[in-house]
């Protein structure tokens, strides 16, 4: 039997939609039909994904495709982005939280700005979203929230505490606040790529490359050579996984994690 999405007219907010994972998402959301709003703090980077996202589709759907300049550390922009999207949409279906970067390095490199960046951004801007977002889906008695967060929430690296602390702590909100959500038929999960082939992973192998003084091509072996499958993730792959989630295909899955790392994460 073929898998039925039915995202057909559904209204997908995504964050850190301009680029890499984010914007496998938004076009993978915007072929099945649904209508999208794309959120970056660069107004040029969105206006390249714009096009990207409609080039298959024709002029006549261009208007499924909304661009929002915010930053998440700035409770005014997620308001921001939520009322023009209910504004320009009328409703709020599906949420992708996919914002957020964090500061590599040696641990004694590291001062508590980078760490509080990190924290800021990418937990407290998804727990702004979140907020900002759920009353919608509460009203309506149905919703889909899917949290982009990093297999270093479990298995920590030493030149990546910033980001692994972030991940750890957006992974136990996600757990936590699925039963609350679930009593009105909001679904929240999580999904946590290994390393994908995106221009962020690309920055983090050059930021442990000089971290530990050694050459960036030996750090990208190493990380090749840990992956049981011998390859990055690619973006693709990370959104075909939040398709299913934010579709009824499975509609028993709430605080789940699904981690896609080619076979990498040694923990349970």
């Amino acid at each position: 039997m073929a898998l039925q999405l039915g995202l057909e007219g559904k209204v997908a907010i995504v964050t850190g939609g301009s680029a890499g994972i984010g914007l496998a998402c938004a076009k993978a959301l915007f072929r099945e039909g649904a209508k999208v709003a794309i959120a970056a703090r660069n107004p040029e980077k969105l206006a390249s994904a714009k096009k990207q996202i409609v080039s298959e589709a024709g002029a006549e759907r261009e208007i499924d495709v909304l661009t929002v300049t915010a930053d998440l550390t700035k409770p005014e922009d997620v308001k921001k982005l939520v009322q023009l999207t209910t504004n320009t949409f009328q409703r709020i279906d599906i949420l992708v939280n996919n914002a957020g970067s964090a500061s590599g390095g040696s641990f004694l490199q590291l001062d508590d700005k980078q760490f509080l960046d990190a924290w800021e951004l990418k937990l407290l801007g998804a727990i702004r979203m979140i907020r900002e977002v759920v009353p919608f889906m509460i009203e309506r008695k149905e919703g889909k929230i899917v949290n982009i967060i990093g297999g270093a929430a479990k298995t920590p690296r030493p030149t990546f505490l910033p980001g692994g602390t972030t991940n750890a702590a957006l992974l136990n909100f996600t757990k936590g606040l699925s039963k609350e959500l679930a009593k009105s038929n909001v679904r929240i999960n999580a999904i946590s790529p290994g390393t994908t082939a995106t221009e962020r992973a690309v920055q983090l192998i050059q930021q442990e490359s000089a971290a530990r003084g050694v050459s960036i091509s030996e750090v990208e072996k190493e990380r090749i050579s840990v992956i049981p499958l011998g390859r990055m993730v690619q973006p693709t792959e990370i959104a075909t996984m939040m398709l299913l989630m934010v579709s009824d295909v499975i509609p028993s899955l709430t605080g789940a994690e699904v981690i896609i790392d080619g076979g990498q994460t040694p923990s349970l």
